[in-house]
C-alpha cells in the first residue's frame, strides 16, 4: 500500500481504501480499478491523494468495524465543517450538542478496543478532520475514565470547538512540517482568537472556555519545554483534551511528511506525566488496539517479530514470535527480558508476515510474498 498524490494517479491503479460521499453512500470500493472518470471524481472531491495497492499486493484484511469507522469519519467531517463555519460566520451554533451526542453514542460507550484509523488530511480539511478525531478520542477516553455523562458531552463539544481559531490562520501552516517561530506565534494567536469566539458564542457555558484554555496553556508549556506547576489543578476536560489533541496531532497523516507512530506518541505522553495526565493516557490505551495479536514489530535487538499474545497489564510488553529464530519471547517476563523492548510497529503491507496455526496447534510464520492478487473482485471505477 502506498499514498499517491491526485496528480500522479493513473488508470488501472487499485484503491486500498473506499471512498464515500457526504451522505455516507459508497462511491468506490476497495480493490476497484481507477478509470479516467474515477480519477476526475477524486479531483472533484478535492482529495490530496488516495491510498493505492501495489500491483501484486493482495487486499489487506479489514473488519466490518474498521469499515464503519472510516465511513463515520468521512461522513461526519462534513458535519464538523458545517457547524464550525456556522459559529465562525454567524456567531451561533446549530446542533453541536446533538452532534456531540452522536459521537458519544457511536464511540463513547464501547466495551472493547477499536482500530483507530487515521485519515488523510489537506490544508483545506485539516481542522475539520482533526477536530472530529479529537472528539472521537475524547469520547473513548471519557468512557474509560468513567466521566459523568453530562461532563462527557461538554468535553466532546470542547474537542469539536478547540481549533476553530485556526480556520482564520494561513492554511499552509496547518500541514507544514517545520514552521518558524514567527509562524508558530501566528498559529498560537489564531488559537486564542478562537477562544474569544467560543467565549462569545458559549457565554452560558463558561466551562467550555476554561477547558480549552487550560489545555492550550499546558500544551504550550510542553512544546516550549517550560516547567509547569503540577500542583495547579486542571479540570478533567482539559486533561482529556490534552491527550486526545496530542495523539491525533502526532499520528495524523498529511502532505508534510511521515507521522509519528502510535507507539511513540503514547510512550512520549506516558514519559511526560507533568503535561499529560497518566490516567487519561491509560484510558486511551484501553480504548485502541495497539500491540494486538498479529501486529509485526521491531525489537530493540534489531530483530523483527510478531505479536502472538497481547499483554493487558502492560500493553508495551506482549508475547512475541521472533522471525529469524522462530522463538517465542514473553516480554512480560522482565526478569529475563528486561533489556528487550518494542521499538516500533512495522506497517508495511508488502511481504508481510502472517501467523498461521500448524497441525500441532503451534503458531508458525509465513510470508505473503507470492505476488498473488486478492480473490475479491476488481470492479473498475
Amino acid at each position: 500500500m502506498k499514498f499517491v498524490k491526485t496528480a500522479d494517479l493513473k488508470i488501472g491503479m487499485r484503491l486500498a481504501k473506499p471512498i464515500y460521499n457526504n451522505k455516507g453512500v459508497l462511491l468506490y470500493d476497495r480493490n476497484s480499478k481507477l478509470t479516467q472518470q474515477g480519477i476526475e471524481s477524486v479531483r472533484n472531491f478535492k482529495l490530496i491523494g488516495i491510498y493505492i495497492l501495489e500491483p501484486a499486493e493482495p487486499l489487506p484484511p479489514q473488519t466490518e468495524e474498521d469499515v464503519e469507522f472510516e465511513k463515520f469519519q468521512m461522513v461526519n467531517v462534513f458535519a464538523v465543517e458545517e457547524e464550525l463555519k456556522s459559529i465562525l460566520e454567524k456567531g451561533k451554533n446549530n446542533r453541536i450538542y446533538s452532534f456531540a451526542e452522536n459521537i458519544i453514542r457511536a464511540y463513547g460507550r464501547l466495551d472493547h478496543k477499536i482500530n483507530f484509523l487515521q485519515n488523510l488530511r489537506s490544508k483545506e480539511d485539516f481542522v475539520y478532520k482533526h477536530s472530529l478525531n479529537v472528539a472521537i478520542l475524547a469520547a473513548m477516553i471519557c468512557h474509560n475514565m468513567n466521566v459523568r455523562k453530562e461532563d462527557m458531552t461538554e468535553i466532546v463539544v470542547c474537542a469539536i470547538l478547540h481549533d476553530i481559531g485556526k480556520l482564520n490562520a494561513d492554511p499552509e501552516l496547518l500541514v507544514k512540517d517545520d514552521i518558524t517561530d514567527e509562524e508558530t506565534l501566528e498559529l498560537r494567536a489564531a488559537e486564542y482568537q478562537g477562544i474569544s469566539i467560543i467565549e462569545s458564542v458559549f457565554a452560558s457555558s463558561p466551562n467550555i472556555k476554561r477547558v480549552i484554555t487550560q489545555a492550550y496553556k499546558r500544551l504550550d508549556a510542553y512544546y516550549k519545554g517550560e516547567e509547569v506547576d503540577t500542583n495547579q489543578k486542571m479540570v478533567i476536560g482539559a486533561k482529556v483534551l490534552c491527550v486526545a489533541e496530542e495523539y491525533d496531532r502526532t499520528t495524523a497523516i498529511n502532505s508534510a511528511g511521515e507521522p509519528q507512530s502510535e507507539l511513540e506518541s503514547l510512550r512520549t505522553m506516558l514519559n511526560n506525566p507533568e503535561y499529560f495526565d497518566k490516567d487519561a493516557v491509560n484510558a486511551l490505551l484501553s480504548s485502541i488496539n495497539l500491540l494486538n495479536q498479529g501486529v509485526s514489530v521491531e525489537l530493540s535487538t534489531g530483530e523483527k517479530a510478531l505479536v502472538i499474545s497481547p499483554n493487558d497489564r502492560d500493553v508495551f510488553r506482549p508475547m512475541v514470535l521472533c522471525f529469524s529464530t522462530n522463538t517465542v519471547i514473553d516480554l512480560a517476563m522482565t526478569a529475563l527480558y528486561n533489556d528487550i523492548e518494542i521499538v516500533d510497529i512495522m506497517k508495511t503491507y508488502d511481504n508481510r508476515y502472517k501467523m498461521e496455526m500448524g497441525p500441532d496447534g503451534v503458531p508458525r510464520v509465513s510470508t505473503n510474498s507470492d505476488g498473488g492478487e486478492s480473490s475479491e473482485s476488481t470492479e473498475s471505477i
